[in-house]
């Protein structure tokens, strides 16, 4: 739906985040004499009245009558369809927008390359980006990764190509827009974010929904993950990477084919995940018609993106990995792949969102273990007790801590128990070792977001939290 069909109706936002400051903005800009009604948080009430809009309603309940009064309701890609007051509104007649789909109907046009995927999608993207613009493609680095669409309604100057980052949250959203992408990236596909699909088997179908449903010109699929696979897509053009006959590691060296292309052992990218996103994103330029192999070696120039296995330095004699967005058991274990030979200390928990840990339990189980496990967080006693015979068997410290400053202690307490036993720095901390915070889980109730938590560990660590935080190369250039 255009923003200009709205006119007249009875419209409401729902959610005051930056996604829903940027949706009013937009509608503001588009439809200026328009009636909004807005569903915000009693902390969030005086900030919106602070904008003086006569125009503008504020409701603090977001119950099934008070959405029902509406015809559209716009809401923020966090606000899940399926929570039963909106499934009540829907019935009643009430349209939910989301916020993505109103972009997505205003661009469908332009050359957007879409990425997704349970990981990897904010580097895969950042990282298409980056290569872009090393040739010379003026491109837009925007979406999930940390820019809402809407924010770039209107540019000034628009750009050659869109890199846009999409959740599930937002995937549906390009279907129902009516819009086609040029191309879409899919990284891989593990379980996640339960508690707003409220099933493994909608979350799947919600992401996949991209190629399923939107059916991007051009599908870039990882042949290794079997959902992904496994699709059938007969409106799209499917290019898979990852096999023997297309962009594909060997080692440590990217290949196209039985070509040699370039040597990743000197990348910013951190972990072997990484090096293969780099594939994904050489198979989608080769798809547009850029010469791909020319474009790889300026990924030696990439900045790695903050809050994903970012190394922030050495203190007190420990190398400190700041991986806050983790949120999956699986995020997790790819991150312990990436020290493997250090002794590691694991800050591991969060938000419960009803994963199943037990294949984590199992990993540790069979395969190499940190030296030390700190379980924290809602879901932290539940972990823990899934680990206590593990650590038992494998002989790795497992300890509970109530929060993030006391699982830093904890860490640091326990990688100066391993280095007293192989050799300390003379003043009884360790020589050696890795802090590694790679929750596995959400970080909402301690934090607001991922990067708040990020922030906090940076501090506690003893480096500055807003050094760490900008996200290189956001908006348009």
């Amino acid at each position: 739906m255009r923003i200009s069909q709205l006119e007249g109706r009875r419209i409401a936002l729902w959610g005051w985040g930056r996604e829903g400051r940027a949706a009013c903005r937009a509608l503001r800009v588009r439809l200026p004499a328009q009636p909004l009604g807005v569903f915000c948080g009693d902390d969030e009430r005086a900030e919106v009245e602070a904008l003086g809009d006569p125009l503008l309603s504020v409701h603090t309940t977001a119950d099934a009558d008070a959405l029902a009064a509406f015809d559209y309701v716009i809401k923020s890609p966090g606000i899940s369809p399926y929570r039963d007051e909106a499934v009540a509104a829907a019935a009643r007649g009430t349209r939910f927008i989301g916020s993505t789909a109103l972009w997505f109907a205003e661009h469908a046009d332009d050359r957007i390359l879409c990425v997704t995927g349970t990981k990897g999608k904010s580097t895969t993207t950042a990282l298409l980006a980056h290569l872009l613009r090393a040739g010379g493609h003026r491109t837009a680095l925007c979406g999930n990764i940390g820019l809402p669409l809407l924010e770039l309604l209107d540019p000034g100057t628009p750009p050659d190509y869109w890199a846009v980052e999409l959740s599930s949250y937002q995937t549906r959203d390009v279907f129902t827009s009516g819009a086609r992408p040029t191309l879409a990236i899919g990284t891989n596909l593990f379980p996640e974010h339960l508690d707003w699909h409220g099933s493994l088997q909608r979350y799947a179908d919600d992401k996949l929904s991209l190629f399923t449903a939107a059916a991007p010109h051009v599908a870039v699929l990882n042949a290794a993950d079997p959902a992904l696979a496994a699709l059938q897509l007969p409106e799209s053009q499917v290019i898979y990477y990852g096999r023997e006959d297309g962009w594909h590691l060997r080692g440590e060296v990217v290949h196209r084919g039985e070509k040699a292309v370039l040597d990743t052992s000197g990348l910013p990218l951190p972990g072997r995940h990484n090096r293969g996103n780099l594939c994904a994103v050489l198979a989608a330029l080769e798809a547009i018609g850029l010469d791909a192999v020319a474009l790889a070696p300026a990924a030696r120039r990439f900045r790695p993106l903050p809050h994903r296995l970012q190394p922030l330095g050495t203190q007190g004699g420990l190398r400190w990995v700041n991986d806050s967005i983790s949120t999956t058991p699986h995020a997790t274990l790819a991150a312990l792949e990436c020290f493997r030979g250090s002794p590691i200390a694991l800050l591991l928990g969060g938000h419960d969102r009803g994963l199943d840990w037990r294949g984590f339990a199992d990993a540790l189980q069979a395969g190499d273990v940190p030296a030390a496990v700190i379980t924290l967080g809602q879901n932290g006693p539940k972990i823990h007790a899934l680990l206590e015979p593990v650590a038992r068997a494998r002989g790795f410290a497992l300890h509970a801590a109530a929060d993030l400053p006391e699982a830093v202690a904890l860490a640091r307490r326990a990688l100066a128990a391993v280095a007293d036993g192989h050799g300390t720095d003379g003043k009884g901390a360790a020589s050696t070792g890795v802090v590694l915070l790679s929750p596995g889980a959400p970080s909402f109730g301690a934090y607001r977001d991922y990067t708040e938590r990020g922030r906090h560990f940076a501090a506690l660590a003893g480096f500055d939290p807003e050094a760490i935080t900008a996200i290189p190369g956001l908006g348009i250039a």
